[in-house]
């Protein structure tokens, strides 16, 4: 009997199915220090303690995406060990805000499975849900990834879930006790508000930052994401290891704080692409457009609904996303929709 895992291939899945997995994990300051050093992050509210509580917070919460990276790393063994790659996300809602010492486990439940027509791969589709050791759900999402098959066979009848086009606003969890009324936009680094923000608007980020080889590999290494196109050089044709899409995401939310910089909490992921590979090299660069607005109950908060992208190397800072075939554009690596938090 072997007693190594290779992974969950297409037609190992069933719909309905809970998947628990291993290992649970305990974030602690040493995870927020190593994101800082990884990604150029620097918002406010997860970087000092005194700001956060002059924002009503007992204490700075860890980073949104290090909550979704760890959940996140929890699922690959089990969902994308195999992944041809990792397709997109809907109705993902951060709930309970992630704070040093808390231990993560991860659920994840089959929801939808579709064989391609080649016969060698299908989509998975599941809904992913983080917890502390209260039981509190910090995080939960849906992501379908391509995974290969094991062997050709038949295929089992299609089901694709009905997704949210967004979150709605209703939805969307502000953390008990926020209140931005005493903010303090000094600190923070900009002086934008929500009102200073229109729909439609588009945001140049400006910055870039070139992606390298160790720093994706410590990254992909510290939210324990063991998929194999992520280390091994030999899987992929050209002999590059693909850069874990979650870096890419860190890597723009972090640059968006040029022009962003209070947009200091995610609460909402309606949807995301990872349209493109990158690899070690390439530079990325991003902007933002504003999709929506919306205030909230809690005292100061508003709620900007903004599409993230990432692009590589030259590519266009304009809003130009996918080409006349309907096809992402091979320059752009990221297309990202999210809420996040803002004082009014």
């Amino acid at each position: 009997m072997t007693k190594t895992n290779p992974g969950r291939f297409f037609e190992d899945y069933e719909v309905g199915e809970v998947i628990r997995h291993a290992v649970p994990r305990t974030v602690k300051m040493g995870e927020r220090a190593l994101y800082h050093a990884l990604y150029p992050a620097r918002h406010a509210l997860h970087s000092s303690d005194a700001f956060a509580q002059i924002c009503g917070l007992p204490f700075s919460p860890l980073d949104d995406l290090v909550t979704f990276h760890t959940v996140f790393g929890k699922t690959v063994p089990d969902v994308s060990l195999n992944a041809v790659a990792n397709l997109g996300y809907a109705e993902g809602r951060w709930i309970t805000p992630l704070w040093p010492g808390d231990t993560v486990t991860a659920t994840s439940e089959v929801i939808g499975l579709k064989q391609n027509s080649n016969g060698r791969s299908g989509i998975v589709w599941v809904r992913t849900t983080g917890r502390n050791q209260h039981g509190e759900t910090l995080l939960s999402y849906v992501r379908w990834v391509m995974v290969r098959r094991r062997a050709e066979g038949p295929a089992p009848e299609p089901v694709v879930p009905e997704l949210a086009a967004a979150v709605a606003v209703e939805d969307l969890v502000v953390p008990e006790g926020l209140n931005f009324k005493g903010y303090d936009f000094g600190l923070a680094g900009e002086p934008h508000r929500w009102g200073d923000y229109a729909v439609g608007e588009v945001i140049d980020h400006v910055d870039g930052v070139t992606v390298e080889e160790a720093e994706h590999m410590m990254a992909t290494r510290l939210w324990q994401n063991t998929a194999k196109v992520h280390f091994d050089a030999t899987l992929r044709e050209d002999g590059r290891r693909l850069i874990y899409g979650g870096h890419v995401i860190s890597l723009a939310r972090a640059l968006s704080f040029n022009g962003l910089a209070n947009a200091q909490m995610i609460v909402g992921l309606n949807g995301g692409a990872h349209a493109n590979p990158c690899f070690a090299g390439d530079t990325v660069r991003c902007w933002s457009e504003v999709l929506d607005k919306a205030e909230t109950a809690a005292p100061g908060v508003g709620a900007l609904r903004l599409r993230l992208v990432a692009v590589k190397d030259g590519g266009e800072s304009a809003p130009t996303l996918k080409g006349s075939d309907g096809k992402y554009l091979p320059h752009v690596l990221l297309d990202l929709d999210y809420w996040a938090l803002i004082p009014l």
